[in-house]
């Protein structure tokens, strides 16, 4: 049986911001599947502790108030979504994510904002498996013009995204859209064994983000910058 076939989780945060290394966790996301069939589901509302800035509710429809008034302290969360993490990740269940170095640099960061053991630490290794849906898209589609949003993303693959912006609907369309890439490039994802098809995703990163500098250096800016890590930066 492939590796698409058999359990999954999907993972997503909504944040505070764009910037892994700064940002705080808003709400977080572990949803358990078969495959694309989802069969449960792990969420937490957290107070970050600063002010989420209008800019970012806007997207995710969570303010100071809910959190204020809900909202998990966020030591404790933090520390519950790596722990739960951890635990599928050490039992062998791949982890998957849409653009995984923002969540997984966002949750490490956030743990060691707390003086909490990072990722690496729990799990005695490194962080993995973890399947990328964004990353390998890029690399078995590469010349398809227009954006990579995971709405986009999702209308290219046929996979439902009933609720963008909530962790719990993003997690699940990541991995949705996993499984589809697999069933539609066998020869490039589906067959491939989860460890060597991490090792790809970490050649494939790099290699779009020395191009996409490349490019931005030679047309916009001289002194862009695109980090190469992955899954974690």
């Amino acid at each position: 049986m492939s590796w698409w076939q058999q359990p999954l989780v999907g993972f997503d945060l909504e944040t505070t911001g764009t910037d892994p290394a700064v940002s705080r966790i808003v709400t977080a996301a572990l949803v358990d599947t078969v495959g694309a069939r989802r069969t449960g589901a792990t969420g937490w509302l957290v107070d970050p502790g600063v002010p989420i800035p209008a800019e970012a509710e806007a997207i995710h429809g969570i303010g100071d108030d809910l959190v204020r008034a809900k909202g998990r302290p966020a030591k404790e969360a933090v520390d519950e979504i790596a722990t739960a993490l951890c635990e599928r990740l050490t039992a062998g269940r791949p982890v998957v994510a849409f653009n995984a170095p923002f969540d997984l640099s966002l949750l490490d960061a956030e743990l060691r904002r707390y003086g909490l053991a990072p990722l690496a630490e729990r799990l005695g290794g490194p962080v993995e498996p973890v399947l990328d849906a964004l990353v390998i898209d890029r690399a078995v589609d590469k010349y398809r013009k227009g954006s990579r949003t995971l709405q986009r993303v999702c209308e290219v693959y046929g996979v439902e995204l009933t609720d963008a912006h909530e962790a719990g609907s993003d997690a699940l369309a990541a991995v949705r859209v996993a499984v589809a890439l697999a069933e539609r490039y066998p020869g490039e994802v589906g067959d491939v064994p989860l460890a060597e098809l991490h090792t790809r995703q970490i050649d494939w990163h790099r290699t779009w983000a020395e191009s996409l500098e490349a490019w931005l250096r030679r047309s916009k800016d001289p002194q862009a910058v695109i980090d190469p890590r992955w899954p974690l930066r």
